[in-house]
This record gives structure tokens, sequence and C-alpha cells, in this order.
């Protein structure tokens, strides 16, 4: 399937569950932007929409060539219903040549509905991590891969790609390893003028994180340590429903002083955030690649972060790690190696240069250019039993 064999762009649909700035939208993001700048002889190749199952935020509002199926997450059968008809009559309208699906429930709602609806090419991408998706959702999608809904299925990870290998081979065919890109933040702002803009203190220590406000991000991890920290602030960006459990177990731990929650930020501010930083944290129990604390590292910051196997794989470069790996729900163990870090300078520049790599072994161009071939039905895996590594340096048997 080729652009050129059409004399026009191909039309991509890009469907997310939730329209709010976490990572799994922002790797949408960027490759829908990417894959929309390619051209061909000054002609574009691709047309790129992106369609949300549902608005949570305000954050892709004023984004062009952004649609919401639903305002609200539908609740009830006639709300729910309402709701696949409307994914339906959507995608019949816009007639996508492929669809592109995020997150387990866009790949296990928006594939069949692109099937009824006649798009020849539906390409699914595992970006949620096992710990947040329900047996029943598993069975669904397990079901629906084997008997074709998906023409190929990305992880973007080699621990994520693991968590397939037991199923069926007519869906485990399917698999593609294709490694998460990034956008660089690093940021033109001096740490002075960093913490001004988001009115953090000019002359203390301060860690922080970037995440979506979810019991599995752990954050309360972070929390945890600041008593022993005294001297130290932490700055949290982001939001969810973990938000006011978060807020009363600062207050409970009398730090809320030394807390500052920023709500959610636009990706643009998000390297200007970091630059404020002296240390990212990052306890997170559940992540299929890590894409906030990846970004902090190549910003140049140095990270300390759950001592997880996605995370030991996603944070190195050459076999050495760019971030201090620790248990977070360690509390002693996750405070003392903040603390050594914020005071060994020689370590964390080391840990930055380290981090600064990550750029080359995550490539966004490298992205783009797989899913390019995806997209165009090239690299996908034609026999039952093998998985490629599209991106990769090897293809599993």
């Amino acid at each position: 399937m080729t652009s050129g064999a059409r004399n026009r762009p191909l039309k991509l649909l890009f469907v997310q569950t939730q329209a709010e700035m976490a990572g799994a939208q922002e790797i949408s993001r960027i490759l829908g932007e990417g894959l929309a700048a390619l051209n061909h002889g000054g002609e574009a190749v691709f047309e790129v929409e992106h369609l949300f199952l549902y608005r949570k935020t305000a954050a892709f509002d004023a984004m062009p060539g952004a649609f919401f199926v639903s305002r609200e997450r539908p609740s009830g059968p006639l709300a729910l219903a309402g709701f696949i008809w409307r994914l339906f009559r959507m995608m019949r309208e816009r007639k996508p040549d492929v669809v592109l699906t995020f997150q387990h429930f866009g790949n296990i709602v928006a594939a069949p509905a692109a099937r009824l609806a006649g798009v020849p090419r539906v390409i699914a991408n595992h970006v949620s991590a096992p710990a947040t998706i329900s047996p029943a959702v598993r069975l669904i999608d397990r079901l629906i891969g084997r008997i074709g809904a998906y023409d190929v299925i990305t992880a973007n990870s080699r621990q994520t790609w693991n968590d397939y290998q037991d199923y069926p081979a007519t869906y485990a065919r399917r698999l593609v390893l294709v490694p998460h890109g990034f956008a660089d933040r690093s940021s033109n702002l001096d740490k002075k003028t960093a913490r001004s803009a988001f009115s953090l203190p000019e002359d203390a220590p301060v860690i922080g994180s970037v995440a979506r406000l979810h019991p599995l991000k752990r954050l309360e991890h972070a929390l945890q340590i600041m008593p022993s920290l005294p001297e130290c602030y932490l700055a949290i960006a982001g939001q969810g429903p973990d938000a006011e459990r978060l807020k009363s177990i600062a207050t409970e731990l009398g730090i809320a002083e030394r807390v500052h929650f920023t709500g959610e930020m636009e990706p643009e501010r998000v390297g200007d955030f970091v630059a404020a930083l002296d240390l990212f944290v990052f306890p997170s129990v559940a992540e299929t690649f890590g894409l906030a604390a990846v970004e902090a590292a190549q910003a140049g910051v140095p990270v300390v972060a759950n001592d997880i196997p996605v995370l030991r794989e996603v944070l190195e470069v050459d076999g050495r790690p760019c971030a201090a790996l620790v248990d977070t729900s360690d509390i002693a163990a996750f405070s003392a190696t903040v603390a050594e870090l914020l005071a060994d300078r020689d370590r964390g520049a080391e840990l930055s240069a380290l981090g600064r790599m990550l750029s080359k072994k995550h490539s966004r161009e490298a992205m783009i250019d797989t899913y390019r071939g995806l997209i165009e039905g090239e690299g996908a895996p034609a026999q039952a039993g093998k998985t490629s590594f599209a991106g990769a340096a090897s293809t599993n048997a």
C-alpha cells in the first residue's frame, strides 16, 4: 500500500483511548507529526488525523486534525451503543487507508470498528502495561488478534514484547518490536529562570517527576522520602485520579509546603520543567517504556528510577545504566540513593553524559521510518511463529 500508487497521500487515522497529556498520547502525537512531515517530490506522503475515544482533559482541544467520539467516557448500555455507532460512522466518513490504534481499549474497540468500516490496514500498538489491563480485555485482545483484526501489532520495548510470547502463533506472528523514539526535551532556560517559571525555590535542592497521577506510578514513594530530606523540595507535573490522595499524603507527612503540584503540562513546557530540577525521580511499577524518565535522562538531568526490567532496558547505553536504579518501595534505600546522588556531583555528571546518548538508542527518526514501512506493508511478519524486530538488531524466530 503506497501513496504513489494512489496519486494522493495515504490517509492515516490514529486512535487513542482518552485525550490527556500522557506517554502514549505523546508518542502518537510525535509519530503523527513526523509522518505528516514526510514528502515525496514536494507532495505529502501521508494525511494524518487523530481520533480520541473520549475527552479527559483539554490537552488536545486545539490540536489540528483531532476529533473526539465522545466528550465523556460512555457509561451504561445505551451510551455505549451510541458511542460504538458514532465511532463506526466517523470511520466510514473519514475513509482512512490505515488505522493505528493505541492502548488496550483503543485496540479492542477501534480495530473491530475499523474492519467493519472497511479499513484495509490496521496497526495495533501495545503501549499499556499488563498491570493496567483487566483479564477480560486481555481475552478480547487475544481473540481478535488471532482472527485478524490487526494486521500488525507493535510492542515498544523488548520487555513488552516478552509479555506476549505465550500467545498463540496466529497472534504472535503479527508482533513487531518498534522501540519508541522521543522528542528532545533539552531546554534553553538556565536553572534559575526555569525555577522562576514554575515558582520553585531558587537555592534549595529540587527533585521532581512528570507522570500521570495514577496509583501505579507510586508517587507516594517520592513523597515518603521527603521527611528524610528536610532541605529538599519536590515538584510533580501531571494530572490524574490519584491527585487528591497524593496531596493528602503530603499533608499527613507534614511536607505539603515543600511539594509543588503543577498540574497537566503541554509537551513544549516539559523541557523547561525538567531544567528546573536537580534530580528526576521515577518510582513507577508499571511501564511499557517509561517515556518521561527517558526524556529527563536525555535532557541531562540525573534520574533515580525504580529497578524494574523495562526501565533497566530503556535506561542503559552500551550496557551501562544511565540512571540510578533502586527498589523505590524501600523508602530508606530510595531516600539514601537520592541523597547520595544530590551530594555526588561527579556521579550526577556521569549519568547526565550517558543519558544524553539515549537519543541515538531511541531515535525518533528510526521510529518514524519503521512505521512508514509498516503502514506501506513492508516488514510485517509473514509466517506463523516468526516475530519481527523492526528497528532492532535481530529477528527472533
